[in-house]
This record gives structure tokens, sequence and C-alpha cells, in this order.
């Protein structure tokens, strides 16, 4: 939000009441800033005025005042972004979603790279099984080897639906 809109959206009591303070009837009570023990600060819908130490503005000059800080802060603590932050966080979540898009193309790549290479093994396999002789120490541990490309098959493509 902008500060027009914190400003037409939030009231000065609205304010008070964030630290615990409430005006009497005719908007009166005493000056926070300046720790008074009679009610001299005036409260208006979208300001104030002290006539003991002369302090008034608005709703971000009171918590300046309150919170001895400078407008930035009071902005953030009343909510307020500034508009190149909200550009900022834009560009970052595109460059995030391209990061994860990136991401998983790449993981797509290695996939498809992996689940090639296992089919080619398994042919080379099966190729092999046929010319050698059944039963033999090769033919085993061929059978053996296939047997492992199968099974890496299986969980290559166990989630593919």
């Amino acid at each position: 939000m902008r500060s027009e809109e914190i400003k037409a959206t939030t009231t000065m009591y609205e304010v008070l009441a964030r630290y615990g303070l409430k005006a009497n009837r005719q908007g009166m009570l005493c000056c926070p800033i300046h720790k008074e023990h009679h009610p001299s600060m005036k409260v208006y819908k979208d300001g104030y005025h002290c006539f003991a130490c002369g302090a008034h503005g608005d709703i971000f000059s009171f918590i300046q005042d309150m919170e001895r800080c400078d407008f930035k802060t009071a902005f953030a603590i009343l909510g307020g972004t500034y508009e190149h932050e909200e550009k900022r966080s834009a560009r970052i979540a595109i460059m995030r979603s391209k990061a994860r898009q990136e991401t998983r193309r790449a993981q797509e790549e290695r996939s498809n790279k992996k689940k090639e290479l296992n089919s080619r093994l398994i042919s080379v396999y099966r190729k092999y099984l046929d010319r050698l002789e059944p039963m033999s120490d090769a033919w085993a541990d061929c059978m053996n080897a296939m047997t492992l490309q199968l099974y890496i098959h299986e969980g290559l493509n166990e989630y593919e639906l």
C-alpha cells in the first residue's frame, strides 16, 4: 500500500489503540511523547496536536515520535510497501519460476538420457544372450547384467503415467 492508501484506511484512533492509548470524549489524552499527567494532546481523525510540547502531525509522524524511527520504518509498521519493492518481488518471483523450469527441464533431460542408455544396454545384453551358449559362465554374467538393467528400467519408468 502507498502512504495515501494507508492514510485513507487508518485513523489516528486505530494507531493510538495499537499503543494501548485511548482519547476521552473530547479527543484529549495525556501526551505519550513527553510523558505528562494531564491531557494536552488533541486527537483528530487523521492527526494529532499536543498543546504542551508542540508535537503534531499525522499517523506516520506519531509512530515516528513513539518509536523514535524514520518515516520508512513507520511506513513499514503501518503495512506500507514501496512500488520498487513490489516490482523487485515480482522480478524475483519470475526469476525463481524460470529457475524451477530450467531445473525441471535439466532433470527431465538427465532422466531421458538414463532411460536411453538403459534401453541400449538391455538390447545389447539380449543380443549377446542369443549368441552365447546357454548356462555358460559368460551367459550367466550377461543374464545377471541384463536382469539388473531390467530392474533399473522398471525404476526409471515407475512414476510415468
